[in-house]
């Protein structure tokens, strides 16, 4: 046997965390330490006008007022700045995120092109790739406490920093629409692939035993059920826990956590995966919603003692995807807020 496979990929994740903790705290450190530096730097190239638009105090209620519909947001608009403004918002966006889920959340923008040219220009909110918009919460610094969010159609990332020593990245929402583009120069393109083959390719390695476990409904809800919820908490516990799978798909599941996790920076990442191992594997539920096949309405979810994802793909005849990362404890950094304000006198 190879000893490698003694264990699980979120395993390693806390040896190496053990065996290099100075490591692991220099990189969340410069992870800080770049977020402030690109956050500074798009707000000193701003407008007075514009540096109002984009700025709020870290208490204002906007910070945790999250959604991914169109709807009518505060903070700078991305289509109302100008050219260089834009790219340092985008090195913003790219101080939160891996390599992939930079090229996840700007793919993920274009497809409001698609859906302009699908739905043409008589609405409300119109479909606009830089109808995204940037908010800074609080003085961007290493060492204080502050936040920023980039959120729009079917996009919502937050980042809570707390006393210079903790990220959090949740809430955390990427949707598609379409899911998988069936037409036109951009055919083929399904930015959330891997997140819907993965968990689909778990559910059919399940026995009949373990998918009678996994099935909690045969109809897939509307919508996640935890949208726009400010605070959430676990859902009800349902669905086979991870103490139930074989090696292989056990492993599949935690590959499926990481591919969610890995959308912001590895360093970051880290530290979810380490608090979901502690928290114990075999506590982890997978649970399905709805049709099992290609293109069939379907919802998945897969809940831990410490976190919860979502995956929702039903409105448009099974091409319009919904999916969230939440934290039971460090949404919005709430958690980390609580310790840091016992620790350190204000």
């Amino acid at each position: 046997m190879n000893p490698l496979k003694l264990f699980s990929p979120l395993a390693w994740v806390a040896i190496a965390a053990f065996l290099s903790t100075t490591s692991i705290r220099a990189g969340v450190e410069q992870v800080i330490a770049d977020m402030e530096s690109a956050a500074n730097h798009f707000l000193n190239a701003l407008t007075p006008e514009e540096h109002q638009a984009a700025t709020f105090e870290f208490g204002d209620p906007q910070r945790t007022d999250w959604h991914f519909i169109p709807k009518e947001r505060k903070g700078l608009i991305w289509n109302q700045m100008s050219g260089e403004k834009k790219i340092l918002a985008h090195a913003l966006l790219a101080s939160g995120l891996s390599t992939s889920g930079y090229i996840q959340s700007t793919t993920i923008m274009t497809l409001e092109k698609i859906l302009q040219d699908l739905e043409g220009p008589d609405r409300r909110f119109p479909r606009d790739p830089e109808l995204y918009h940037v908010s800074i919460f609080g003085k961007p610094s290493t060492d204080g406490t502050w936040g920023w969010s980039i959120e729009g159609h079917h996009l919502s990332l937050n980042f809570t920093i707390t006393g210079g020593k903790s990220v959090s990245a949740t809430p955390h929402f990427m949707g598609t629409n379409p899911a998988l583009v069936k037409e036109g120069p951009r055919k083929g393109l399904q930015v959330l692939a891997h997140e819907e083959q993965m968990a689909r390719a778990l559910l059919h390695s399940l026995n009949p035993d373990q998918l009678k476990q996994a099935m909690i409904g045969d109809k897939a809800p509307a919508d996640i059920f935890t949208a726009a919820q400010q605070e959430v908490t676990a859902l009800d516990h349902k669905g086979i826990a991870a103490s139930q799978l074989n090696w292989h798909q056990k492993e599949a599941l935690l590959e499926i956590i990481e591919t969610y996790l890995n959308h912001v920076r590895p360093e970051v990442a880290g530290e979810s995966l380490d608090a979901i191992d502690q928290a114990g594997i075999g506590h982890i539920q997978f649970a399905w919603m709805g049709g099992k096949a290609e293109g069939e309405a379907h919802y998945y979810r897969i809940q831990g003692p410490t976190f919860l994802l979502e995956y929702d793909n039903v409105q448009n005849g099974a091409n319009h995807v919904h999916a969230v990362w939440r934290d039971f404890k460090h949404d919005f950094g709430r958690d980390l807020l609580k310790q840091h304000y016992q620790q350190v006198p204000h």
